[in-house]
C-alpha cells in the first residue's frame, strides 16, 4: 500500500514543481489529448513523442499554464539535474 502511494506523492510534487517553477528545460505531458499538438502555442517545439506521452520545450514564460490551456491534464518537468530546480536569483 505504501508504494503506489509514494508514486502517487512523488509524481503530484513533480507536477506542483513545473506549475510553480519555470526552471525545467522542458516538460512531459502524459496522455495528451488527440488533438493536443495542434493547440500549442506557437513557441513550444515537440522533442519527443510516444503513444502515451510528449516532451515539449519552450523559452516563454508559464510554460505549463500555457499547457493546461491548451488541454494538457497532467505536465511534469523534463530534464531538471536535482530534485528541485534552483531559484533564478541563486543562478
Amino acid at each position: 500500500m505504501a508504494l503506489p502511494l509514494l508514486f502517487v506523492g512523488w509524481i503530484a510534487v513533480m507536477a506542483v514543481v513545473m506549475r510553480v517553477s519555470d526552471a525545467a528545460p522542458a516538460a512531459v505531458v502524459l496522455l495528451p489529448p488527440g488533438d493536443f499538438t495542434a493547440r500549442l502555442p506557437e513557441d513550444v517545439a515537440i522533442l519527443a513523442a510516444t503513444p502515451v506521452s510528449l516532451t515539449l520545450q519552450s523559452d516563454g514564460t508559464d510554460f505549463a499554464a500555457r499547457l493546461y490551456a491548451a488541454g494538457a491534464w497532467l505536465v511534469l518537468p523534463a530534464g531538471l539535474t536535482g530534485c528541485l530546480p534552483m531559484p533564478k536569483a541563486l543562478r
